[in-house]
C-alpha cells in the first residue's frame, strides 16, 4: 500500500504544481549557487563575493544600499567581499533575496506593480524600524519577511491583467475575503503564490509558512501540529507592521488588525501603549 502524503509533502507538492503553472520567477542562478555555499561546513567568503561580483547591477544595489544611512556605518564598505564581512553571511543573503526580488518584478512595469512597492517598501521600512522593540526577530529577518510577505500578489499582478479589479474591489477587505475572491476567480490566492515562490527561492521553511499563513494566525499559532511549523512571531510581527504602518498614515485599524489583536498582542508580550509609542517613533533613512 502507498504511503499517504503528509500535509508538509503535500503543500510542498501543491507549491511545486503551482510555480509551474503560473510560471512563477525561478530563483535566481546567483542565489542559488550563493545558498549552496553558504550552507557548506566551511564557505568561502571570496567564492560568495565573486558571485555577487559577476552581476554588476546586484553588486551596485548591495554596496549601495550598505553603505546607505540606513546600516550607520563609520567606515563604508569598498568591495562586495568586504560587505558580506560587515553584515555577516545571513544577513548578507537576506539582503541579495531581497534585492533580487525587486529586479524580479519592476516597479516600471506598470502602476499596479509600482503600488504594490511602494507599499511593500513602505512596510519593509517599518519593519527594520521596529524589529529592535523585539527579542529574536532579527533586523535583517524581519525585513526579508515584510518584503516576501505580499509577494504572490507581484506575481498574481504581472500574470493577470484583471488582478487590480480584485485589488480595487477589496481594499478594505479582510485577507480572507481578498482570498476567497482570488481563489474563485484564479482557483488559488496570493498567499499560496508567495508560499510557492519563497520556497524556490530558498527561504527558512518557518518564514515559508509564515507567508502562506500571514492571513491566518490562529492557524499559525497552532502549527506545532505541522511537522514544520510557521512562525508565529514572524506572522504577528508582520500584522503589527502593517498595523503601524497604517496609523503612521492616518488610515485608522487595517482589515486584519480586529480579527488578529489578542494574538498579536499575545503572541509578542504587547500592550496597546506600546504600539502607540511606535507609531511616533522617528523614522530613519530607509534600505
Amino acid at each position: 500500500m502507498a504511503e499517504a502524503a503528509t500535509p508538509q509533502k503535500s503543500l510542498e507538492e501543491q507549491a511545486d504544481r503551482l510555480a509551474n503553472d503560473l510560471v512563477i520567477p525561478p530563483c535566481p542562478a546567483v542565489l542559488a549557487k550563493f545558498t549552496a555555499e553558504m550552507n557548506r561546513d566551511d564557505p568561502d567568503l571570496r567564492k560568495l563575493a565573486g558571485l555577487i561580483g559577476a552581476d554588476a547591477a546586484l553588486s551596485a544595489a548591495m554596496l549601495s544600499t550598505v553603505n546607505s544611512p540606513f546600516y550607520g556605518l563609520s567606515r563604508k564598505a569598498s568591495n562586495i567581499q568586504h560587505a558580506l564581512t560587515i553584515l555577516g553571511l545571513r544577513s548578507g543573503a537576506n539582503l541579495i533575496t531581497r534585492l533580487l526580488l525587486r529586479q524580479a518584478f519592476p516597479a516600471a512595469s506598470g502602476s499596479l506593480m509600482q503600488k504594490f512597492w511602494d507599499d511593500s517598501l513602505q512596510m519593509t521600512d517599518t519593519a527594520a524600524q521596529i524589529s529592535g522593540e523585539f527579542k529574536g526577530i532579527d533586523r535583517d529577518e524581519a525585513q526579508t519577511y515584510a518584503l516576501f510577505r505580499d509577494c504572490g500578489m507581484a506575481v498574481m499582478i504581472a500574470k493577470f491583467p484583471d488582478y487590480g479589479e480584485i485589488l480595487a474591489a477589496h481594499a478594505r477587505s479582510p485577507g480572507v475575503a481578498r482570498m476567497m475572491a482570488e481563489d474563485a476567480r484564479y482557483r488559488f490566492n496570493h498567499a499560496r503564490v508567495g508560499y510557492a515562490l519563497a520556497r524556490g527561492w530558498f527561504l527558512p521553511e518557518p518564514m515559508c509558512k509564515a507567508i502562506l499563513f500571514h492571513h491566518d494566525i490562529a492557524r499559525a499559532a497552532a502549527g506545532q501540529r505541522d511537522a514544520v511549523p510557521a512562525d508565529p512571531r514572524l506572522v504577528a510581527f508582520g500584522l503589527l507592521v502593517e498595523q503601524v504602518g497604517a496609523l503612521r498614515g492616518d488610515q485608522g485599524l487595517c482589515p486584519d488588525w480586529l480579527a488578529s489583536e489578542a494574538l498579536v498582542l499575545e503572541i509578542l508580550h504587547l500592550d496597546p501603549e506600546r504600539i502607540i509609542a511606535m507609531v511616533t517613533v522617528g523614522a530613519f533613512e530607509p534600505a
